[in-house]
């Protein structure tokens, strides 16, 4: 899973590809006499937290291949990174009919992936915080992107459920949201043949 980077770590990331490519290891030292050395190390954290280099020994680094790095900027990263949150959730509206249908109905490629999240009000700044921090885009109630991106949707109460070590809307909304949309019929009927009265 790779994250996108600044532009100063994008530079160095080049250099040391365009020098060793994924082959050959190198040292932090090879930056000595371009930038200071706190500047150095947070280079070097960047691109190993975003997964752009690994490393290798104990100083020394490898370059991952640009095509696998490329691959894993639009790889799916909200169902795990979300199991971090400390503050409650639930995934809501057209996600969460995709969690409950098992996936029958997907609402994603990696060309556009939604996400989309009720989220306490007063909770809104540490969710913005939250996914800015694993660079993953969030808008508030509305927005798109390229590839992955989350929508809050700020609410007073959250009800939710567990389904799959993730918390969702209940089974019950779900099942209205999907009756309502006759996009969603086919995870609608998958939904109330799986859960029979449970869902009713």
């Amino acid at each position: 899973m790779s994250t996108e980077i600044p532009q100063y770590c994008l530079r160095a990331y080049a250099l040391f590809f365009s020098k060793h490519a994924a082959r050959e290891p190198f040292k932090q030292s090879e930056l000595d006499w371009i930038v200071s050395q706190s500047m150095k190390k947070k280079i070097f954290s960047i691109l190993l937290k975003a997964g752009w280099i690994e490393k290798e020994a104990r100083n020394s680094y490898k370059c991952l291949e640009p095509e696998k790095i490329v691959k894993g900027l639009l790889e799916f990263k909200v169902p795990k990174v979300i199991k971090e949150a400390t503050k409650p959730y639930a995934f809501a509206n057209l996600s969460a009919v995709e969690i409950w249908s098992d996936y029958s109905y997907v609402q994603r490629g990696i060309e556009k992936s939604p996400y989309f999240i009720k989220v306490l009000k007063k909770d809104l700044k540490y969710w913005k915080e939250f996914f800015n921090r694993r660079n993953i885009p969030n808008y508030v109630n509305e927005g798109s992107t390229i590839g992955e991106y989350i929508i809050l949707i700020p609410v007073h109460s959250i009800n939710a459920v567990d389904k799959d070590g993730l918390k969702v809307e209940p089974l019950r909304q779900v099942l209205k949201t999907a009756k309502d949309n006759e996009m969603h019929q086919y995870a609608y009927n998958y939904m109330r043949d799986k859960y029979g009265t449970a869902s009713a």
